[in-house]
Order: structure tokens, then sequence, then C-alpha cells
């Protein structure tokens, strides 16, 4: 489903697929880091915290939401130029469902042959509560002549 520049529509959001987050993905992803951090490994300390029970790393909530997008540029993406503005609005646990709306904020082209998008990324669990959002900018291969 790759979409060229000319394709996005500036202020239209695009769905993603949904994603609950097991419990092997955060222990598996943990291990993988290296993230010992017992908030995201151990359930008795997280219970003590103001979490009330393990929640998932950060990094995981933002792969997860990058892999999402990928569909929409799969086969048209000439370069991730920048993240910005990450904000994490509130915990990711293990059994959430996240899902990811990319939102196209801007389009800009001086080339034949590509263009910079800026997208922002909403990522709502399962309730509907926004967990985390990014705004990043693509360049995205124009359809060939």
């Amino acid at each position: 489903m790759s979409m060229y520049f000319e394709e996005f529509e500036v202020g239209r959001r695009y769905p993603t697929y949904t994603r609950t987050i097991t419990e092997a993905d955060l222990v598996m992803f943990c291990a993988l880091v290296g993230y010992h951090t017992p908030m995201f490994i151990d359930e008795h300390y997280a219970k003590k915290t103001r979490f009330g029970g393990r929640i998932v790393p950060s990094s995981l909530t933002m792969s997860f939401s990058t892999a999402m997008t990928e569909s929409f540029f799969r086969t048209t993406i000439v370069a991730h130029l920048s993240s910005d503005k990450a904000t994490f609005h509130a915990p990711v646990r293990p059994g959430d469902t996240i899902g990811t709306e990319v939102e196209v904020v801007s389009k800009e082209s001086k080339s034949p042959r590509s263009g910079i998008v800026l997208f922002k990324d909403h990522v709502t669990n399962h309730e509907g509560t926004l967990v985390y959002s990014v705004e990043k900018r693509v360049l995205i291969a124009k359809k060939p002549a």
C-alpha cells in the first residue's frame, strides 16, 4: 500500500492496524536491549510505583508505532529525516492494544523526484487514550514519470 508523495493529502489522517502488546513482547524487548528496570520486569516492585504495576518501555511503544506506519511508504521512502516533539502522554501496559493514526501536517518539494512530508503520529490504546505522539519528517519518492 505504499503511497507516493503526491498521494498524501494535507490534513488527512491514515489509520494503521492495531496490535496488542503481549507479556512476551515486553520480556523479549527488555532482554534484547538490556533493560533491567524493575518498573518493566518486576511486578511486585512496579505495584509500589505511581503506575500500580508494570509498564512498557517508551522505546517499545515507539518501535511498534513506527512499524505500524511503514506500510504507507514501504517502497517509496527515501529517508527518515527527523523525529521531533515526541511526547509520552500515558503509560502503556502489557495487554494494551495500540494503534497509530498518521496525520499529514504539511508537504514541500523542490525536487522532481521526491518531497518532504511532515507527519504527526497519534498513538492510542484500546480505550482511546492518547499514549504517544511524534512529528516526523520523511523524504518520499514522487511517482515515476
